[in-house]
Order: C-alpha cells, then structure tokens, then sequence
C-alpha cells in the first residue's frame, strides 16, 4: 500500500524488535531463566499480546512482584545476558535498508532496547546511518516524548520522516503524534493481532514485509 499524497519522505526509521529483528530467541531465553517450558511462555506471551496487555505482564503470571530491571541484571551477573547477533535478523532487512540508502534515503534504528542492546545492535553492521535506544533517548515508546527526543536529537524534519513499527499503539499512533508518517508491518505476534485492532486502519500504510516498503516509497516518490 503506498503512502497518502502529499508527503516527500527522506529518512526511513525503523523499530527494531520483530521489525528488525526476530525475537523468538530472547524470549525463549527468558522462558528458561523463569524456569518455564518455552510453549508455556509463549502461549501466554500470545494472550496477554491479544488483550491488548503490556508485555511485560507476562512475567507477572508466572512470577508475581517480577522486577525486570532486576532480573535483566540477575542475567549478566550470572552470564546469562541478553544476546543478538545476524541470525536474528529478518532475511528481507539488509537488501532493503541496503536499497534504501542506494536510492538516497537517510536510514534510522531506533527502538526500545536497552544500552546493551544497542551494542550488539552496532555490531551487526546494518546499512543505517545512525542506531539509537530508548536508553540512548532517556524515553521509551509509546510515550511520544521517544519520538519528540528523536526528532532533536538527529534533527528530523518530522513530515519528511516515516517510522516503521509492528505496533499500532506502540509505535505507529505515537509517531504520528509526533507529526511522521506512521508504517505498520505485519510481522511477529503484534503485527497479527494489529490485524483486528480497531485503529489500525489509521496507520499511513500497512505492509507485510519490507520488501513492501520499498516499493510503497519508490511508488510514493
């Protein structure tokens, strides 16, 4: 689906969890550490993600009180830290952020990962031109003072910037509050539940790979 008329987008931004990267790992990490069968963990993850829940929630069902600051830090001092590498990258990321930067977009990351994260994120040597956190930013999705930090801190132009997210309330609808074209990919447990939520449909365009992006700004342009 192409974007609406009228805009002229010349940097691309783009979520990282199940936008970029696959999570699948990292959460079954957590099911381990919880001491929990990753099918259990993950039917849960699904049901508390279909409520429309926070996704942290999820660990409050299994463990009451959970402090995920905590146990984040519990993880590293026993070795056990969070971890990404180019095996969880989606296979249709590089040729596309690699398209864009040839066809002359200025190409962002910009997530809500932690500041470890984001080192590994450096290390995969992604074709962008910048990676940030919401460590980084000091604010964290979906608060729109994310984007609003963004915007300064790389000196966005915010209707010449679209942000692509698999989270409508998430990711998109606080972009669009923050004056940027809003791109929801159907990818990962929340891009199919985003199928059925009622406001989705007010995402600037919709696609289900990033292959799609491409030719939705190429057609845009």
């Amino acid at each position: 689906m192409a974007l609406p008329p009228g805009r002229r987008i010349t940097t691309v931004v783009f979520d990282v969890g199940e936008v970029l990267i696959d999570e699948t790992t990292e959460y079954g990490t957590w099911a381990d550490w919880l001491g929990i069968p990753r099918h259990t963990f993950s039917a849960m993850f699904g049901a508390v993600i279909a409520r429309g829940e926070d996704y942290r929630q999820v660990f409050q069902h299994f463990r009451p009180g959970f402090n995920l600051a905590e146990e984040r830090q519990k993880r590293l001092d026993g070795g056990l830290g969070e971890f990404l590498n180019a095996r969880d990258v989606y296979p249709d990321v590089r040729p596309c952020l690699e398209h864009l930067k040839e066809v002359g977009y200025v190409v962002g990351v910009a997530g809500n990962q932690t500041a470890r994260a984001g080192r590994f994120l450096h290390e995969l040597n992604l074709p962008a031109d910048w990676i940030l956190t919401s460590d980084d930013l000091g604010a964290e999705k979906p608060d729109v003072a994310f984007f609003e930090k963004l915007i300064e801190r790389k000196s966005l132009t915010p209707e010449e910037t679209a942000y692509v997210g698999d989270r409508f309330e998430n990711d998109v609808l606080p972009a669009q509050q923050a004056g940027l074209t809003g791109i929801l990919i159907r990818r990962g447990p929340w891009g199919y539940v985003n199928e059925t939520h009622p406001n989705a449909g007010e995402a600037d365009s919709r696609i289900t790979s990033l292959t799609e992006l491409q030719n939705a700004l190429m057609a845009h342009d």
